[in-house]
């Protein structure tokens, strides 16, 4: 097996995992601070022994990287939380959708922090973009189908994708450091940062709730990032880009075949349009004459 045919299998079952994080989540019937909690101790305990079995604990990091990657740890953790909350308020798959604007919140920052030019062409899948959005949030689900408050869950996704970007601008400055000690450093931050608010003194009494809570630690997190980086090394970027939407596909299936939800015509046309225009920003279409986009770094998701 050839490297680019090894790095597309990866890949492809990286993001498959990625797609079904919402069902694992749903299902472990945990409080969504405890559900990621775990999730970053059971992935702390995956990668420790990851970057073990590697070699990689021999490697001396300086107090920078450490920092630098501790503020990313947090952005990450917050951005979990975000995405996980939202899915309890919006559907599955719309939030997955509407999290997938990720891109346009890197090219918001490279404009204001890196002076990196706004292009016609990043411009019009903006606003294709914008325009997915207006058709997702002017139009809810059955009340059936949603739980608390849709327009809330919509606003979450949001803040998940602009904390994932966030994540996603600290990583570059770490450029040359092993992925798999970085993610090791963010789930240990998220253990810490999350400990004081878990629900420690009442833990989950049955063996399905932690073999939920064990998988998103250690296939989401540990396994699944090992795949996916394990394919960046070996796939060119245009091809890591376009195996990227195997995730909101995915996402969107299980939200359909394990718990039912429909979404409406208009739900079903927005979420197109924003994964459309995110293919568009990430692969470098280009509609009109301009330079390609810089393909965007790929933080632990």
């Amino acid at each position: 097996m050839n490297e680019t045919v090894r790095g597309t299998v990866e890949m492809s079952a990286a993001m498959a995992i990625l797609g079904t994080i919402g069902w694992f989540v749903v299902l472990s019937g945990q409080p969504i601070m405890d559900v990621v909690f775990w999730r970053c101790a059971f992935g702390a305990l995956t990668l420790l022994i990851i970057c073990a079995g590697l070699g990689l604990l021999r490697n001396r990091l300086s107090l920078r990287i450490i920092g630098i990657a501790a503020l990313g740890g947090v952005a990450i953790v917050v951005n979990w939380l975000l995405l996980f909350s939202a899915f309890s308020r919006a559907l599955i798959s719309i939030a997955t959708a509407v999290y997938n604007t990720q891109p346009f919140m890197l090219v918001g920052f490279g404009a204001l922090f890196f002076a990196e030019r706004l292009t016609l062409t990043k411009l019009t899948w903006l606003a294709i973009a914008f325009a997915g959005m207006v058709l997702i949030v002017q139009s809810a689900p059955d009340a059936g189908d949603i739980g608390t408050d849709y327009f809330t869950g919509i606003v979450m996704a949001l803040g998940a994708a602009f904390f994932w970007a966030v994540a996603a601008i600290v990583t570059k400055k770490l450029k040359g450091t092993p992925p798999h000690l970085i993610a090791l450093i963010q789930v240990c931050v998220g253990v810490v940062m999350l400990a004081p608010f878990a629900n420690l003194a009442e833990l989950p009494a049955d063996a399905w709730s932690w073999t939920m809570l064990a998988t998103l630690g250690i296939v989401h997190t540990g396994l699944m990032y090992i795949l996916m980086y394990g394919a960046i090394q070996k796939l060119p970027t245009h091809l890591q880009g376009s195996l990227s939407f195997i995730y909101p596909v995915v996402a969107i299936l299980v939200d359909v075949v394990a718990f039912g939800h429909r979404l409406h015509l208009s739900q079903v046309v927005g979420a197109t349009a924003i994964l459309i225009a995110a293919a568009g920003m990430n692969l470098g279409w280009t509609l009109w004459k301009g330079k390609p986009p810089v393909a965007s770094p790929h933080p632990i998701k």
